[in-house]
């Protein structure tokens, strides 16, 4: 049998939801591990921390690993990492003294492949032959979003079928999905990477204030996504008070399917659609969507500005990609690890300040008399504590956007 290179971007596809997988099925656990376990907002914070951090380390050393043993071997690599984290989290807590250090492990080792397939399957998408890069590359992050809500759904479902004690078989069945796609990697054609001698040198991509500015909008980029996706299931269950099943299904599942909408819209109609413009809109709705899910005490209504959140974050991270490679159009590997370094460093930074504030405003006794005053218990005003100090990040998006788009019109002036 022959393959195709439309085989290749279905197997980039499978790459996304993959990364869904890693990042998202252990926060729909948290309460799991939180009873179980008996870990603290911050340590289940650490997780998240260490998750994206390890991803941070990955991307920053495959800057130059990836060009020295080829997409091929490394794409293969980042499938068997990511699946053996999984079946390791659903083995070591329950057989290690430290059931702590044990989801430590497993995380570590997803995290690996999560890094990997981070760099390499746009810039694998990237090369291939076709017009509309922008469309291509938000159509196939659009995965990412589809792989998540099945994540939400299917785990859910199973968890209320099985009961919450056996959950260690989750992280397991979902193991098979990169088995079956590193197969699916070992066999597709892959497109030339771009010669040594034409990729952009990684000190030119910094000595750019333009890049610099794109860096800061990748970082600002994660931390406005994770911050609301990976606290939403622990928000409305104990911060709204929403039953579990009530709460994935209209917290992240339903940010996860607007946040697939939105980035297949801009992949079918990107060409019509002016990025910056739709970027400085989308950071203006996020910040309304923190606002809302924080302050308004209408449970319902936090929770659908929750989920709606996940609309104004759909175009952040493939529309920076997507502008700074029409910017820098022989950046190569180089120029999109750079970038998803600093999208993982927002990734990790956003969701682990959320629970560091968490724990702090639960042992703030003025607060927590400004909580008593508005009803809420101090668990209540702790994740909405949390949750508030997140805005700082599309706020961040907003005022980067501005200066980008100031920065390119005077540098197409000189």
């Amino acid at each position: 049998m022959s393959y195709t290179y439309k085989q290749t971007l279905h197997a980039c596809y499978f790459g996304y939801i993959t990364q869904a997988i890693v990042n998202n099925l252990a926060p729909l656990l948290f309460i799991v591990f939180q009873n179980q376990f008996n870990i603290s907002f911050e340590m289940i914070g650490r997780l998240i921390l260490i998750n994206f951090g390890t991803q941070l380390i990955v991307d920053a050393l495959a800057v130059k690993l990836v060009d020295k043993i080829g997409y091929r071997v490394s794409i293969v690599l980042a499938h068997i990492f990511s699946a053996v984290g999984l079946i390791a989290l659903g083995i070591l807590p329950n057989i290690i003294t430290s059931p702590y250090n044990g989801l430590i492990i497993a995380v570590v080792i997803y995290a690996v492949g999560g890094g990997l397939i981070e760099v390499l399957v746009s810039p694998i998408v990237d090369s291939l032959p076709g017009d509309a890069k922008a469309s291509a590359m938000s159509l196939l992050h659009s995965f990412y979003c589809w792989g998540q809500v099945g994540v939400v759904l299917i785990s859910t479902i199973l968890l209320k079928l099985m009961g919450n004690n056996t959950w260690y078989i989750l992280p397991i069945l979902w193991s098979l999905v990169p088995i079956y796609n590193l197969i699916k990697f070992v066999k597709v054609p892959l497109m030339p990477a771009v010669s040594e001698h034409e990729k952009m040198p990684i000190k030119q991509l910094l000595n750019s204030k333009l890049f610099l500015i794109a860096l800061i909008l990748m970082m600002s980029a994660g931390a406005s996504e994770q911050a609301m996706s990976q606290w939403a299931s622990l928000f409305a269950e104990k911060g709204l008070q929403v039953p579990k099943l009530m709460g994935d299904l209209l917290g992240p599942c339903l940010f996860a399917v607007l946040m697939g909408i939105g980035r297949t819209i801009y992949g079918v109609w990107g060409h019509k659609i002016h990025l910056k413009k739709a970027l400085f809109a989308s950071a203006a709705l996020c910040i309304s969507c923190y606002a809302v899910t924080v302050f308004v005490q209408i449970p319902i209504i936090s929770l659908l500005s929750c989920a709606l959140c996940g609309f104004s974050v759909a175009l952040m991270w493939p529309g920076v990609f997507s502008m700074t490679a029409e910017r820098y159009p022989k950046g190569g590997t180089a120029m999109f690890a750079m970038l998803a370094i600093f999208g993982d460093l927002g990734c990790s930074v956003g969701p682990w300040l959320s629970g560091v504030i968490s724990d702090l405003a639960q042992k703030s006794s003025k607060l927590i008399e400004l909580g008593v005053t508005n009803g809420l218990n101090s668990e209540q005003l702790g994740l909405k504590s949390g949750m508030l100090i997140a805005v700082i990040f599309p706020l961040i998006m907003l005022l980067g956007i501005a200066i980008f788009r100031e920065k390119k019109k005077s540098s197409e002036v000189a």
